[in-house]
């Protein structure tokens, strides 16, 4: 178990290497979830995530011998930033294992800040098995990317900003994948201000954390699936697990159509960029995730940037489709002059806005005089989507929905 004390050694070793991250008030999720929420700002962090902050301690606590043999480690992009930057700030040779799907972003990141890259497995646990194996076959120093107190301490030391910056803060939450974060955070928090919340969230496709925290032991998921690629972890750490039980209050899911919403609001709103990870406490919070009072204090905490761009790109669509600005239709016309005219005259005067047309004329699931189209259109939201679509109807078109209505419609 780490404490208290640990975090606040650990403020002393990061202070040069990383930065006091803003603490900003956001109008408009307040406004839309009448909490008062103000966004920890760790994706502005150095290499975009929290995760220097735990590499540097840990690097800091090393003797000259183990420096000297250089680390290794595994990380799906945040940590292996981390590594890199920490290592080559002191000299230290790093080898990082990233699984072989890492978003190409992240794998560049981390060789321009010095470190070799080895790409091996399908997730990160097929990455540390990898890592584990440079260790012995080249003495190397394995750093772990939460299993490990020093880690958690310096990742805690986000705990003792949020405090400093918002003393009465109620509430803060964060994403959860090996749960070396929310274990720092949650000694941090609980050492200062025991009264104050700490909730965990997890992808609903990687949950092996929610399951144990319910269960009271370790849980271990035999594959994991989401968006969210830095907290897509098998299991919670050995190490943070009896941490998280017993300082966090709560851990819940989100879904992956979540996240994108999230990601969405985060860019359109906050103008702020975060990943799939970074963004789950946010997602939690939008959706009602978590039970709270009107007026409570609640700090989500964003705690990574480092997002893929065609990641981004289908995150930014899915948001779209969730939030009803962006409909894909399919429907079949007669192959005659004038018949598309006609069809995108009802979208016009319904005031949606054509996007893209696919015309096929040689689909066998309709006649030889016939035409099959998929249109994709920009609408504003769910009430406008419906207002279209029984525009559609009236007019005489038979439309099949491509993209799928919320859950609540």
């Amino acid at each position: 178990m780490i404490e208290l004390a640990d975090v606040l050694a650990a403020r002393e070793r990061v202070a040069e290497t990383t930065r006091h991250t803003p603490l900003s008030y956001s109008h408009a999720v307040s406004a839309q979830t009448g909490a008062e929420v103000h966004l920890k700002l760790e994706n502005t962090q150095r290499t975009g995530s929290f995760k220097i902050r735990g590499a540097t301690n840990r690097i800091g606590t090393l003797s000259e011998a183990q420096l000297a043999g250089g680390v290794v480690t595994a990380s799906a992009g945040n940590h292996a930033q981390g590594v890199a930057l920490a290592a080559s700030r002191l000299g230290v040779d790093a080898t990082v294992v990233m699984p072989e799907d890492a978003p190409v972003s992240k794998v560049t990141a981390t060789r321009n800040y010095g470190a070799e890259v080895v790409l091996h497995g399908a997730d990160y646990d097929e990455a540390a098995t990898r890592a584990r194996e440079i260790e012995t076959t080249e003495g190397r120093y394995y750093l772990p990317a939460f299993n490990d107190p020093a880690v958690m301490a310096g990742q805690g030391t986000i705990g003792l900003e949020v405090l400093e910056d918002l003393p009465g803060v109620d509430t803060v939450v964060l994403p959860v994948g090996g749960g070396g974060l929310i274990a720092g955070v949650a000694t941090a928090i609980k050492g200062w201000a025991p009264d104050t919340r700490v909730i965990g969230v997890q992808a609903a496709g990687a949950a092996a954390g929610v399951e144990s925290f319910a269960a009271g032991e370790r849980v271990t998921w035999d594959s994991v699936d989401t968006i969210a690629d830095g907290i897509a972890t098998r299991s919670v750490g050995e190490r943070p697990f009896p941490v998280i039980t017993e300082r966090v209050d709560e851990m819940v899911t989100v879904s992956d159509d979540q996240i994108a919403l999230a990601i969405t609001v985060a860019l359109e709103r906050e103008k702020t960029l975060v990943e799939g990870a970074g963004v789950a406490g946010l997602a939690a919070l939008l959706v009602g995730a978590f039970e709270y009072g009107d007026g409570e204090t609640i700090v989500p905490v964003l705690c990574g940037g480092n997002i893929d761009l065609n990641t981004l790109s289908t995150v930014i669509l899915r948001g779209m489709i969730a939030t009803g600005r962006y409909l894909r239709i399919r429907t079949v016309l007669p192959d005659r002059p004038g018949a598309l005219e006609g069809l995108i005259s009802t979208i016009a005067a319904s005031d949606a806005n054509v996007y893209a047309i696919r015309h096929d004329r040689s689909s066998r699931d309709v006649s030889m005089n016939a035409a099959e189209l998929e249109i994709d259109v920009e609408t504003r939201d769910h009430d406008h989507v419906e207002t279209l679509l029984e525009a559609l109807e009236g007019a005489g078109y038979e439309v099949e929905r491509l993209t799928p209505p919320t859950a609540d419609r």
